[in-house]
């Protein structure tokens, strides 16, 4: 890839699906929960446009739908890594329903090229599928894919929320000078991608076809009680605890006080 760059040339901005975002990998919260999806078998594209949402609508456009194409092989093993020689990569994101909410239990089915542009249609290389977090969060660790003739680089991917339909699409890479040329390259599906070390950092996040309540406005910290953070308890300097699910360690002795919560007085804790 000649360069990296963002899915779109816009100002940066914080806006509410940022926010959400940011409490979310910090907050547990109770989301879409249901039969855990059957593994995606449908050889049909499935799902269809999405419709946009204004209380999601952050500038981001629903996940379109792309053609499955002629390698997809189901019943891929449950992992998050696909092990192989190439430009390490990490995929990574959440799936949001309509609404804006985040979805638990999705289904993402994920297969692609090797770093020679070759699919494998005997084992189960470079295939693999697993199931968003509570939080409605995944990572898939991979390598780039190689290029083949007539297409530019990209990535396969099924997604199904438990018990609605599959959404096929791909995901690509900016940058690509092939990007101008593939006849069904769409930017919307452009990931996010950055340079480290001697791999790359790519982010995605999928909007699905299902409908659900808004969310309220993103938390600022971890609801009461998430840990062994306590009110009332003397701290002192080096002491560590828990709190929403991640440890912290006291930086000055102090009485804790409600909204005195690790996450809101970095002067009193920092992540461990």
């Amino acid at each position: 890839m000649e360069s990296e760059n963002t899915r779109a040339e816009k100002p940066a901005a914080i806006t509410r699906k940022t926010l959400f975002k940011a409490a979310l990998i910090a907050t547990p919260v109770p989301l879409l929960i249901g039969q855990v999806p059957a593994l995606a078998r449908d050889m049909s594209a499935g799902g269809g446009p999405l419709t946009p949402t204004p209380f999601c609508d952050d500038g981001d456009d629903p996940t379109p739908p792309q053609t499955e194409g002629p390698y997809f092989k189901p019943n891929s093993p449950q992992r998050t890594v696909l092990p192989g020689t190439g430009t390490a990569l990490t995929v990574s994101g959440f799936v949001f329903g309509l609404a804006c909410q985040p979805l638990a239990n999705v289904l993402l089915d994920f297969w692609q090229a090797d770093r020679n542009g070759a699919y494998d249609n005997v084992t189960y290389n470079f295939r693999g599928h697993q199931y968003t977090n509570a939080q409605g969060a995944f990572k898939l660790t991979t390598i780039v894919p190689g290029l083949y003739p007539g297409r530019t680089r990209h990535i396969h991917v099924k997604a199904q929320a438990p018990g609605r339909p599959v959404l096929t699409t791909q995901l690509y890479f900016p940058g690509e000078p092939r990007n101008n040329t593939d006849t069904i390259f769409d930017p919307a599906l452009l990931m996010t991608v950055r340079t480290v070390g001697t791999g790359r950092e790519a982010t995605f996040d999928f909007v699905l076809n299902v409908p659900g309540v808004p969310p309220t406005d993103p938390p600022t910290s971890p609801p009461p009680g998430g840990g062994t953070w306590q009110v009332g308890v003397t701290y002192q300097a080096g002491d560590q605890v828990t709190y929403g699910g991640a440890t912290y360690r006291c930086l000055q002795g102090h009485m804790s006080q409600a909204g005195w919560e690790p996450p809101n007085v970095p002067a009193l804790w920092q992540r461990a």
